[in-house]
């Protein structure tokens, strides 16, 4: 991993509050040229430390008004199990996160559904007649706390 110097770092804390912002107006913000700033925007893209430019879209906008947390705890954890079930929730347009994870279970899934009954479906298809899921617990969200993907840097 390359490192950061202090202009990457102020670029990137500005660009995860708008990814919109014009390079001229980043170099002014940071004391930079205009193709400077594209220098390292191009070099940060190219070496994956900015992995996407993408919109976030309200899921309750979009039609989703259930957010569920879900803990899945497979039979088997050999590693063809494991991949089948990472691809399998990949797929899924419900799932907004997976982790694989250490501990007491083996993934905790992210999933916005439209009501109780698309989750119900979504968890039918995907878990309960899944015959590598050996269980799993859904946590309803209530309400979101804090949701991002900003990191600090």
């Amino acid at each position: 991993m390359q490192q950061l110097d202090d202009f990457d770092k102020k670029l990137l804390n500005i660009l995860q509050q708008n990814n919109r912002i014009t390079a001229e107006d980043l170099g002014n913000m940071v004391n930079l040229s205009t193709s400077a700033v594209q220098r390292r925007l191009k070099r940060l893209r190219e070496s994956k430390i900015i992995e996407a430019d993408i919109s976030i879209i309200s899921p309750l906008a979009a039609g989703y008004s259930i957010t569920c947390v879900v803990d899945v705890t497979l039979h088997l954890g050999n590693s063809k199990v494991i991949d089948s079930f990472k691809a399998l929730m990949a797929t899924s347009p419900e799932v907004m996160q997976c982790y694989y994870v250490t501990g007491a279970y083996d993934f905790v899934v992210i999933v916005n559904t439209q009501d109780m009954r698309h989750y119900e479906e979504f968890s039918k298809k995907h878990l309960m007649d899944n015959p590598d899921v050996k269980q799993f617990y859904t946590h309803v969200v209530i309400d979101k706390v804090k949701v991002g993907f900003k990191v600090a840097i």
